[in-house]
């Protein structure tokens, strides 16, 4: 496919059928050579922005193939849970945008305090610049992809770097770039740590990572060397609070899927569930029924692998077989973990310490409201909550009294399909928000403008600054 950006010249980068070698270039060539095409204006006008968008849309379609087989390749991702939970939230996304960025981008009015008599005042939406995304491993297509959508729509050049750990995925996204955008307005770097450093290195106008609180604290702090601004999706612990009155066979069959949806390696699942003791019995035989029903199987194309080694490990550590309620079985020779269910768990316990991120579900009775939400509380705000009841005084005073990125009532995850939503955390689960509109305007600066004409100019703000003076400045400005 023919890059839809024209390429400007550039001495000394290696090029072959329009895409830069990148192997000969450095992190600083990568960004400076972003940051002289973005300065002529050419990303500004909305024209430029959807030629991008629709090249992105043709590409995703043509590459859909290759991106399915590369994630199964990497941790066994059915085509079927490709397509659901990534490839089907881009092209909506870029559906989206296609169809607002002009609106989006258009300059906006707002009111003018009598006191600026004459003039008229208004906003001016103008891209940030250079945008680094640094993408995660567990939904690569999505977590890469779907900010880089967002930057483009406002009008940003894009150095995408994609998580290393999926390599045949790394591989497929970058293959898609390369093919589809001109290097200076969208590329991609593969590789690990020491280039995700060197990257880090550089000045960047934006920074957009998705990943694990430790390595959102170096992005942080890589970040504020240059002052650039930063939106960090991170994790965390996410609750899922189920309360006696719920609808207890929903309720299972709802959480069940959520939780061991792509075999627990989603940063909004439910990570642990406090059910209250007296439906605690009651709620296990229903989840354990439920994830008998779902029949989670590689073979079924509905469960997934651990993605390396190192995560099989750190996950089988958190399972302690004496609190085994049902499942606890692991391969190692091709990474799964059965879903499994903990009970008789507690709070010191090591799977209550750190994010699980894989297929295991510690329950957690509770037996007032006050006490679970004030265990939630005692912790750092979580990306998610989850709260199942039909009862309207407990939903309102879980919303009402934890603190958490965002979530669903009688349901989980979900909340994340929807694009009128924004999405992202609170203080160790995030900082800053994305899709629809507000990916837009995590890329986006907004000009303030006040546009004075010359026939007239009150003279009270000038000398001699007399009490008459002052007093009609009050009424004038209160």
């Amino acid at each position: 496919m023919a890059h839809p950006a024209k390429s400007l010249g550039h001495g000394g980068l290696a090029r072959c059928d329009g895409i830069y070698d990148l192997d000969a270039m450095d992190m600083n060539a990568i960004v400076s050579t972003q940051r002289a095409f973005f300065e002529t204006g050419a990303t500004r006008p909305v024209a430029f922005r959807l030629q991008q968008l629709k090249a992105f849309q043709q590409a995703l379609r043509e590459h859909e193939e290759r991106l399915c087989a590369a994630i199964r390749e990497d941790f066994g991702k059915s085509t079927f849970d490709t397509v659901t939970t990534e490839l089907a939230i881009l092209h909506h996304d870029l559906k989206e945008s296609i169809a607002k960025v002009a609106k989006w981008s258009a300059r906006k009015r707002v009111p003018t305090p009598l006191a600026n008599f004459p003039a008229r005042s208004f906003v001016i939406p103008e891209p940030l610049g250079v945008a680094l995304v640094m993408g995660a491993w567990n939904y690569p297509y999505q977590l890469s992809f779907a900010p880089a959508i967002a930057a483009l729509t406002a009008g940003c050049t894009v150095v995408l770097k994609p998580s290393e750990l999926p390599a045949r995925t790394s591989q497929a996204i970058a293959s898609l770039v390369r093919g589809t955008f001109a290097p200076e307005v969208f590329t991609v770097v593969e590789g690990g740590v020491a280039e995700t450093t060197a990257l880090l290195a550089e000045r960047f106008d934006k920074i957009f990572f998705t990943g694990s609180v430790p390595v959102g604290r170096v992005v942080y702090q890589a970040a504020a060397r240059h002052l650039t601004p930063v939106t960090l999706e991170l994790g965390g612990k996410s609750p899922a609070l189920v309360a006696a009155d719920c609808n207890l066979a929903m309720t299972a069959r709802r959480l069940v899927w959520a939780k061991y949806l792509n075999a627990g390696q989603t940063c909004i699942a439910p990570d642990y569930v406090l059910v209250e003791d007296s439906i605690r019995e009651a709620f296990l035989e229903a989840v354990k029924g439920e994830i008998v029903r779902q029949k989670f199987r590689l073979e079924n194309d509905n469960y997934v692998q651990i993605v390396n080694e190192r995560n099989f490990r750190r996950v089988r550590a958190l399972i302690p077989p004496e609190k085994v309620f049902f499942g606890g079985g692991c391969d190692e020779a091709r990474r799964l973990i059965e879903p499994t269910v903990l009970a008789g768990v507690g709070w010191e316990d090591a799977v209550m310490q750190e994010e699980i991120f894989g297929p295991v579900l510690p329950v957690i009775p509770f037996t007032d409201l006050d006490s679970a939400i004030a265990q939630v509380k005692a912790r750092p705000r979580p990306l998610s909550c989850y709260v199942f009841t039909t009862n309207a005084e407990i939903r309102e005073r879980v919303l009402n009294e934890i603190s958490f990125g965002g979530g669903c009532v009688n349901d989980a995850i979900l909340h994340v399909s929807n694009p009128h939503l924004p999405f992202g955390g609170v203080g160790e689960s995030g900082i800053g928000a994305y899709h629809g509109e507000e990916g837009f305007r995590a890329f986006t600066h907004f000009k303030a403008i006040l546009d004075k004409p010359t026939w007239f100019e009150p003279f009270l703000k000038y000398a001699p600054h007399t009490p008459q003076r002052l007093k009609w400045i009050r009424r004038l400005m209160e």
